[in-house]
């Protein structure tokens, strides 16, 4: 399966994906708000401020963003080291103001905790923690030395030092819990867009890979009565010309390339053809279709029917590319695991359809079992050998993209481990694996088996997709 490299969005995108503008507008406001509460403190509560040096520290934001507008193109996008180099910037700007009025006795002292945030939800975890350490530094500088607070007769109005020492420590511990807690929110919500790209890429790949086979084989219908017929009559005219070696010669010839183009055009539609027969195929098909690719890879795959259904009463099924697909990656992941054997067993109601792949592996490790079908989960089986598995390096999204597909078609999905009570028709070994069991109900995927085949339908072309 052809899909994107793990961490890829994380490590080359993940640092681009802030806007300059995005920092820039944040920063006017965070401008607007330190001029605001400057001019009340200084003017309404009659506090004695250094307000033209503070205004000059508020000026340097405005100039900064006055030539990041003149200087860069509004769809700039900040790398890594450009993005921390900026927050960093504003967190000084922020304690510099605070260090000349009062330092930890001003309450906007809150706000150091604003850019270990935006670097926690939007940076990787080497920022967060440069930016966590740089706020913790500048905190406990304010704590220790700054410019305090004046009524207007001069009197300071300074905190006691064990209010102080416990508004630092508030200040230290939401700097780490908050960064902490954002940046785990937003690792789990980056995995999850990269999981669903990648199932969006492998759902892709599937749908073109069927198109194109639809196409093929569609041809392959088409073009088989002009075969024939080019066929029947160099038959002929090599019956005419037996008198003529030379011209013989050429009408073999003919008949022998017209046999070879219906043999590659028979070979190359094998996949399907767009007619109603790609579009439905008895249950147990397109089973044999979706583990087709690993049927050959040393353990045996077997289909079975159990539950007291009839093989002869086997229902057909649509053949979409999410269940193809759902399915080619449950049996793959119990192939990898595998001993030796793999089951998959089908049963069927007038209002269920149930499908189970079953592997004689050593099963799921007990302390993942509720979190299977989680994108990137670091262990399957618990055991340590991950060798045996080293493509997939335990991430789990192979199971994650089969589960998200095949729910997608209004099937639900449970993951456990095989017991005594839940062994596989024919099963004679002494240990039982994983087991993923899929349950439809039957009118979301039955096909109507009594339509006729009809003639072959043009390709739906949707405009902007």
């Amino acid at each position: 399966m052809d899909v994107q490299r793990p961490g890829l969005m994380n490590q080359e995108v993940q640092g681009h994906w802030i806007r300059l503008e995005t920092l820039t507008r944040v920063r006017w406001l965070a401008v607007a708000g330190q001029v605001l509460v400057l001019l009340i403190a200084n003017y309404a509560f009659e506090l004695y401020l250094p307000l033209l040096l503070s205004l000059a520290v508020v000026a340097v934001s405005v100039m900064t963003n006055v030539l990041s507008a003149i200087v860069f193109p509004r769809t700039k996008r900040l790398s890594e080291t450009e993005a921390l180099l900026t927050l960093i910037f504003d967190m000084a700007q922020l304690s510099l103001l605070l260090f000349l009025n009062g330092g930890l006795n001003n309450p906007f002292a809150l706000l150091m905790i604003a850019p270990v945030t935006i670097a926690a939800t939007a940076l990787q975890l080497r920022s967060t923690l440069i930016l966590g350490g740089v706020a913790i530094a500048l905190t406990t500088l304010l704590a220790v030395s700054f410019e305090p607070l004046r009524l207007r007769d001069g009197t300071p109005l300074l905190f006691p030092d064990l209010f102080r020492f416990g508004f630092w420590l508030a200040l230290v511990t939401g700097i780490a819990f908050i960064g902490l807690y954002s940046r785990s929110v937003a690792a789990e919500k980056h995995a999850l867009a990269e999981a669903l790209l990648a199932m969006r890429l492998a759902l892709a790949r599937e749908q073109k890979l069927t198109d194109l086979g639809g196409v093929v084989a569609a041809a392959a219908h088409e073009l088989g009565t002009p075969l024939a017929t080019i066929k029947l009559a160099s038959s002929e005219l090599l019956e005419a010309l037996r008198d003529d070696p030379e011209l013989a010669e050429d009408a073999r010839l003919i008949r022998e390339q017209t046999d070879r183009c219906r043999a590659i055009l028979r070979s190359m539609g094998q996949a399907g053809k767009d007619d109603l027969h790609l579009r439905h195929a008895p249950l147990e098909t397109v089973v044999t279709e979706a583990a087709a690719p690993h049927a050959e890879r040393g353990k045996s795959v077997v289909f079975d029917v159990v539950g007291g259904s009839v093989a002869a009463d086997m229902p057909e099924i649509q053949r979409r590319p999410e269940i193809v697909h759902g399915l080619r990656n449950l049996v793959q992941n119990a192939v990898d695991f595998a001993q030796s054997t793999v089951w998959v067993e089908a049963s069927w109601t007038d209002t269920t359809i149930v499908l189970r792949v079953i592997d004689d592996g050593p099963g799921y490790p007990l302390h993942l079992l509720g979190r299977i079908g989680e994108p990137y989960l670091r262990d399957r089986r618990g055991d340590g050998r991950s060798d045996r598995r080293p493509e997939y390096e335990g991430m789990g999204l192979g199971l994650f993209i089969a589960k998200t597909l095949l729910e997608r078609t209004g099937a639900s999905v449970r993951f456990a481990n095989c017991n005594g009570t839940r062994l596989p028709s024919g099963f004679t070994g002494t240990r039982c694996g994983a087991m993923a069991e899929i349950v439809w109900p039957r009118a979301a995927i039955e096909a109507d088996a009594r339509r006729a085949l009809g003639d072959n339908e043009p390709f739906a072309v949707v405009k902007g997709s």
